[in-house]
């Protein structure tokens, strides 16, 4: 945000531009939008709310005042496009066409000329669903990276058939690390049917259909659960002790929205979101989700799923191979929960409702566009370090763990012949001994096999982990 100050030069503090008592905008409407737009890039939430409240005549005399103003123009089409009202105006004669939102403040598309305004709607979204970036110095920095070319360089040299292990191997890591971010321990097969969703996202284009049918692998046996767009209220925390009183930590998105906020998030995944840097659509996408939580359960994984079906959409990963985000979360789960709670608490102020009989949250003010319109910023960062973690650490861990464990394998059968089992086994054995067969090992399992023998496979075991880092 920005504000100005006393002082006759530029800084920052506390999270505020400080500005000069020159840049000072004039007390007005025409004023404090023209601010905004020019040091503080868009806010659609807070725009809305003016414009609704706002008389249609004063953004009407706003624009006869200055008809070829850059600003003027902008918050013309912006009233249009976010209240779909058209104002009693002639179409813009002349002017050079200008961007809606500033590419150098946030995250925008190439997008299309608005004849009528003289404007090229850039926004990377529709008036039903469009969250926004900043440009951060971070953002910048992580799209420089080039991450794709970087996942195609680690596993370029690896053999298709390993490459085919490591990338069943994350894919378990990701399913399993989205059930523990839940809280949940899941048994096998539904961490196993839930992988084999996540190994088929981007496959499918995301719609109604689409998550109604991810709700359904997500919940499994739905006897208690009821499946499908919430037709109440839903709120994320907990129950007072006592009364049932709901104490949330989130409001979720109003239910007699759902359908329209549903749709707009399908308009940007087959729209704007083709255009956009693929972290940070993924980022708009699921986050998007989260924050509206349509339905009862299930939340939280499809959540996740969304972010791998935009970048296996998009062709981030290679063929095959899916990043395990889930597990990298999971790594940061206290950041990651800090960052969701951040804007729920922010809302929680500002969206009236009332307890239900049955432990609920009834809300009672119009509260869409906050699911519509938010920042995004701290999500896309976040995510994006995910992703350099699972492309920079995971799967080049992986993959090398896998070529040293064959080379491991190899080695032992050359003093004795084990079934694969056997191997895995006495593999494990070792790790958990630090290279060493335990004495409970070596009269049990592993009897037969002579000390002579089982010094040289620990000598063997030691020779190809040794300062690897991959066997702790």
């Amino acid at each position: 945000l920005s504000a100005t100050g006393e002082r006759h030069k530029v800084y920052e503090d506390a999270g505020w531009r400080i500005l000069t008592p020159r840049h000072a905008p004039k007390p007005s409407v025409e004023g404090h939008l023209t601010f905004a737009l020019k040091y503080e890039g868009l806010d659609l939430a807070v725009l809305k709310r003016l414009f609704t409240a706002a008389l249609p005549d004063k953004i009407a005399d706003l624009v006869h005042a200055k008809p070829t103003g850059r600003y003027a123009r902008r918050i013309w089409f912006l009233y249009e496009w976010l209240t779909g009202e058209q104002l009693d105006l002639p179409n813009a004669g002349k002017g050079t066409y200008v961007p809606v939102v500033d590419p150098r403040k946030q995250w925008a598309i190439e997008g299309e000329n608005s004849p009528r305004h003289r404007v090229r709607n850039n926004l990377p979204g529709t008036p039903a669903f469009c969250p926004l970036i900043f440009r951060t110095k971070r953002l910048d920095e992580f799209i420089k990276m080039n991450f794709p070319a970087r996942a195609r360089a680690v596993v370029a040299n690896v053999p298709q058939d390993l490459l085919a292990r490591a990338a069943a191997f994350l894919l378990l890591k990701d399913s399993k690390s989205s059930y523990a971010i839940e809280g949940e321990r899941a048994p096998q097969s539904r961490i196993q049917r839930w992988g084999r969703a996540i190994g088929e996202a981007g496959c499918q284009p995301i719609d109604l259909e689409e998550l109604l049918r991810l709700q359904q692998i997500v919940i499994g046996d739905a006897r208690f659960v009821r499946l499908g767009l919430r037709r109440e209220g839903g709120f994320v925390g907990k129950h007072d002790r006592q009364t049932r009183m709901p104490l949330p930590d989130h409001i979720s998105g109003p239910q007699d929205d759902l359908a329209s906020l549903i749709d707009g998030m399908v308009a940007f995944d087959r729209g704007p979101s083709q255009k956009l840097d693929a972290v940070l659509a993924a980022a708009v996408l699921a986050f998007g989700f989260i924050y509206i939580h349509p339905f009862e359960d299930g939340n939280g994984r499809i959540h996740r799923y969304l972010i791998h079906h935009v970048l296996a959409q998009r062709g981030i990963n290679p063929p095959g191979v899916v990043f395990p985000v889930s597990a990298a979360i999971l790594e940061r789960i206290d950041e990651y929960r800090r960052i969701l709670e951040d804007y729920s608490r922010r809302l929680l102020p500002v969206i009236k409702w009332k307890p239900t009989e049955d432990g609920n949250v009834n809300v009672l003010n119009n509260t869409a566009d906050f699911y519509r319109f938010f920042d995004a910023t701290p999500h896309a960062e976040f995510l994006y370090a995910c992703v350099r973690k699972t492309i920079e650490e995971d799967l080049p861990s992986e993959t090398e763990f896998l070529m040293r464990y064959d080379e491991f394998s190899e080695r032992v059968g050359n003093i004795v012949d084990m079934p694969t089992r056997i191997v895995d086994l006495l593999f494990r054995f070792l790790r958990q001994n630090k290279g060493h067969l335990s004495n409970r090992a070596r009269e049990g399992e592993f009897a037969e096999l002579t000390a002579r023998e089982t010094e040289r496979i620990e000598r063997i075991f030691n020779d190809v982990f040794a300062d690897s880092g991959l066997v702790r």
